[in-house]
C-alpha cells in the first residue's frame, strides 16, 4: 500500500478541521449536532488517516493528534468567537480512542 497519498489526506484533513474550529461559528458550518461528537468524529478521522498514513507507528500518530488537538484548544483560547475547554480535549482523545 502506497502511504504518501494517505499523508497528503491527513494533512488536508487535519488543515480542514483546523480551520474549522478556528473560523467563527455559523450555521452554514457541518456539524453533528454536538460540539463534542464533533470533535469525536474529526479525530476518529483524523487517527484512521494516521493509522493509514504511518503503517506501525500508531502510538506516537495517536500522541501527536491528541497534542493537535491541545494546540487547536489553545488557539481557539485567542479567537473572539472561539473559547479553549479541556472537555473538547477530552472529546478529541475519545474520537482518537475509537
Amino acid at each position: 500500500m502506497r502511504v504518501a497519498p494517505w499523508r497528503w489526506a491527513l494533512a488536508l484533513c487535519m488543515l480542514t478541521i483546523l480551520v474549522l474550529s478556528l473560523m467563527p461559528p455559523s450555521p452554514s458550518m457541518p456539524t453533528t449536532g454536538w460540539d463534542k461528537s464533533n470533535h469525536a468524529l474529526g479525530f476518529a478521522a483524523l487517527a484512521v488517516l494516521s493509522h493509514w498514513a504511518w503503517p506501525g507507528r500508531t502510538v506516537f500518530a495517536l500522541a501527536g493528534l491528541l497534542a493537535y488537538g491541545g494546540l487547536i484548544e489553545v488557539l481557539q483560547s485567542f479567537t473572539p468567537s472561539r473559547y479553549a475547554e479541556f472537555g473538547d480535549l477530552f472529546a478529541d482523545g475519545a474520537g482518537l480512542a475509537l
